[in-house]
């Protein structure tokens, strides 16, 4: 690409002389509108002005640079821009050597420089030729450098260094002599604001990399540098995968296209401009070709005079046409290179759209395997649904199985999210591990209550409407909570609780606490044991005395012994490694010196309890006031037997 712009430059250097001529040839028309009118300074002035805005509008370009194809883009079009901008100011300068020519060709006693400051334009003059043969040495002598041996390039590099700053030299001397000029030409005129060549050289000072020769060396080695470590930066950086990172690039992408159009549209608007300026230069070359046409038609004569005459139009003329044709050159040439760079920035252009669409299949790729990705987990996670309604039947097992399927199923639809939109998964694992450090010293105790409650929905955890004893506090379980569970308070003995009417919370920590401990019913059970301490005579029979608490026992069991035995069941199928003791009443019979001590140890029905406790009681007493009767000295009846006794 770059070796075929330079070929296209040697291209346009050659066939500028063609294009005046093509010009002449094509531009007829808008020749014809703007031949009477001519170019004024405001126009040249306006003309520098977009040029320079234009410039600074290229430099931009740089910003935009993020892949290693952009690099060669980049440098074609700031070779070509430093070569348009310089073009312009090269043919206001002749434009404006033209005009001061001109006027003091027309009124020589109204001009300094052709009688008083005669020596100073002979200076200005002989300031500028310098210049032109010292940069034509320059460049010269650099074209021999970069095709020269190793060893005469370095002899070759200080001869290139004493050109410039003897350059450097000559520029400044042909500023200080056209300033002189151009302050005499306005105090003569009357014009407070400068001549037309000062105006030049104060827009020049704006874009000295592009029109001075003693900042361009320095301006191409930075330019350059930064290059470079743009190619670096874009050679290193890599491809986007993720989705998010993906649409990053192609709002990039987009903003670079938009960028290169508003630049068309700009190179657009400044080949008009330049067209408008080249117009009437067309007309006058024309005007003058005629004229010269019709000077050579001439009859021959020898009248030495008018042989004299006719050679003095035809040099003017000559002198006229070279003028004409020097500003048309510049300016033709800068409208092939300014299309040059049109078809530069339509070809970069073209490129970054290629890799729009690149990028947006590959956007849309990522967003078709994200739905399926996503679909195949909501997929499992309905057969997972499907399976425990259809082989899970216990309503307990069946909510913890599903909990575990919702949490399941949103960490997997959260690792899908997490591949598809993360480029760099190398620091979101370093991230994430920071994140959660941090969270898990922060929120210690509420990720132990959510440990905590898997613990308590277990197979010997609990559930709504048992009743438990938490540190102390007896009630019954209204709720259990991700991170705490709630009791409804009871008060009274077990048998016979009541409501206190508060709600008690728990941390679902409490289960890691060991001065905390959580009693409840094994699963599948509702009893507890219920004693009574009976003391008689020990002059009494204790055969009697045991033979008729059985039986008492025994009678008030009668209804209930059904109900313990199925609870006892349940306790072996539930602690399969433990057996079940029987659930019946026992009696056991204790001698002391004075007394004859009858323990009753018996179990209750929960919700049955002061029925039972009635029952047992009264059966017992009636055995004992059976004749003949029985001596009870004492008895130990606990507060909820005695009162249902009562």
């Amino acid at each position: 690409m770059v070796h075929g712009l330079k070929r296209s430059l040697e291209i346009a250097v050659a066939a500028a002389t063609f294009a005046l001529l093509l010009a002449v040839r094509t531009d007829t028309a808008t020749a014809q509108n703007s031949q009477a009118q001519g170019t004024t300074s405001s126009q040249i002035i306006q003309f520098l002005g977009q040029n320079i805005q234009w410039y600074r509008q290229t430099q931009q370009e740089q910003h935009i640079v993020s892949e290693p194809a952009d690099l060669g883009f980049l440098a074609d079009n700031r070779r070509l821009a430093g070569q348009v901008v310089k073009l312009a100011f090269d043919f206001a300068r002749q434009e404006a050597q033209r005009r001061a020519q001109a006027k003091q060709q027309s009124s020589p006693e109204a001009n300094p420089s052709s009688s008083n400051y005669e020596s100073l334009n002979r200076a200005a003059a002989g300031a500028d030729q310098l210049v032109q043969q010292t940069q034509a040495e320059l460049e010269a002598l650099k074209q021999k450098a970069e095709t020269a041996p190793a060893s005469k390039r370095r002899q070759m590099q200080t001869q290139i260094a004493e050109l410039e700053s003897e350059l450097g030299l000559f520029q400044a001397r042909q500023q200080a002599l056209h300033g002189m000029l151009d302050f005499a030409s306005g105090a003569s005129s009357g014009g407070g604001k400068g001549g037309l060549r000062a105006q030049i050289d104060e827009l020049a000072a704006a874009v000295p990399a592009a029109v001075s020769g003693a900042n361009i060396s320095e301006s191409t080695s930075a330019s350059d540098q930064q290059q470079t470590a743009k190619a670096d930066q874009a050679l290193t950086k890599p491809s986007p995968t993720g989705i998010w990172s993906i649409t990053a690039e192609l709002f990039r992408l987009s903003s670079k296209r938009n960028f290169l159009s508003n630049e068309i549209g700009a190179t657009q608007q400044l080949q008009d401009g330049a067209a408008k300026l080249r117009a009437p230069l067309v007309g006058q070359l024309k005007q003058l070709l005629q004229t010269g046409d019709q000077l050579a038609k001439q009859a021959d004569t020898s009248d030495q005079k008018a042989l004299e005459q006719e050679k003095k139009q035809l040099d003017a003329l000559t002198a006229e046409f070279k003028q004409v044709s020097t500003l048309l050159a510049s300016l033709s040439k800068q409208g092939i290179l300014l299309d040059l760079y049109k078809n530069n920035l339509a070809s970069w252009q073209a490129e970054i759209a290629s890799e729009f669409k690149e990028q947006l299949r590959g956007l849309l790729a990522r967003l078709v395997g994200l739905a399926i990705a996503l679909g195949v987990v909501f997929l499992i996670g309905e057969l997972w649904r499907r399976a425990i309604f259809r082989y899970v039947h216990d309503l307990r097992r069946r909510y913890q199985f599903l909990l575990m399927r919702r949490i399941a199923l949103w960490c997997g639809v959260a690792l899908v999210l997490i591949f598809a939109f993360v480029t760099e998964l190398g620091a979101v694992a370093t991230f994430a591990g920071l994140i959660t450090a941090g969270v898990a010293v922060a929120l210690q105790n509420v990720i132990v209550s959510i440990v905590g409650y898997f613990f308590l929905i277990g197979k010997f955890g609990i559930r709504v409407g048992d009743r438990v004893q938490v540190g102390g506090v007896n009630g019954e379980v209204v709720d259990i909570g991700l991170v705490r569970f709630h009791l409804m308070e009871l008060t009274g003995d077990v048998g016979d609780a009541e409501p206190s009417g508060r709600v008690v919370a728990f941390s679902n920590s409490v289960v890691f606490q060991s001065t905390a401990g959580l009693f409840k019913q094994i699963p599948g059970t509702n009893f507890i044991w219920h004693e009574i301490v009976l003391k008689f005579s020990s002059d009494s029979d204790y055969r009697t005395i045991r033979d008729r608490v059985q039986k008492a026992i025994e009678s008030a069991y009668a209804d209930y012994r059904d109900k313990l035995e199925a609870q006892r069941r349940q306790m072996e199928l539930t602690l399969t490694s433990v057996s079940a003791s029987e659930l019946k009443p026992t009696v056991r019979t204790h001698f002391t010196t004075s007394t004859i001590e009858v323990s009753v140890r018996y179990p209750v029905v929960i919700d049955k309890a002061s029925d039972i406790d009635e029952r047992v009681l009264g059966e017992i007493f009636a055995a004992i006031d059976r004749e003949p009767k029985l001596i009870l000295l004492d008895s130990k009846i606990p507060a909820h037997a005695a009162g249902a006794q009562v």
